[in-house]
């Protein structure tokens, strides 16, 4: 049962020995390399893949939503309104939808080129939480 033993699990063989052994050690190491780096670089991927998938997924959702709201405003302005919009104004619901998409889109791009929301900590030091004031004015 030592190091040099040529049987393992009572089977014996010319491949057996220290350089079957060590061949097999080679063959551990290669498949645990295998293994990490599939681990390193496929989980991440499916991560970046799902990210990505709901990303556009919801994109899609909300530019339908945003579509459908603008044109429920249209048909709001243009049914519910009576003869406001009749006649030479007729053009006026398409100017008031065409500025409320203008508007939606500018917040849009203000909000992606402004970058993702910070977290706001409240200021420590101005006054918050000190008690010397207090201190000074007892004595």
């Amino acid at each position: 049962m030592g190091l040099f033993d040529r049987s393992r699990d009572g089977a014996s063989g010319a491949a057996e020995g220290p350089v079957g052994r060590v061949r097999e050690a080679g063959g551990d190491a290669v498949q645990l390399t295998i293994d990490y780096l599939k681990q390193e670089t496929l989980g991440p991927l499916k991560g970046v893949g799902r990210f990505l998938a709901f990303g556009i997924l919801g994109s899609v959702a909300l530019c339908v939503g945003v579509v459908l709201l603008l044109v429920g405003l249209l048909r709001l302005l243009q049914g519910e309104t009576g003869t406001t919009f009749a006649g030479n104004l007729s053009w006026l619901p398409y100017l008031i939808v065409s500025v409320a998409a203008i508007v939606v889109i500018g917040l849009a791009i203000w909000r992606i080129a402004k970058g993702p929301a910070t977290r706001r900590l409240p200021a420590v030091g101005r006054g918050a939480g000190r008690t010397d004031r207090l201190d000074e004015g007892s004595n």
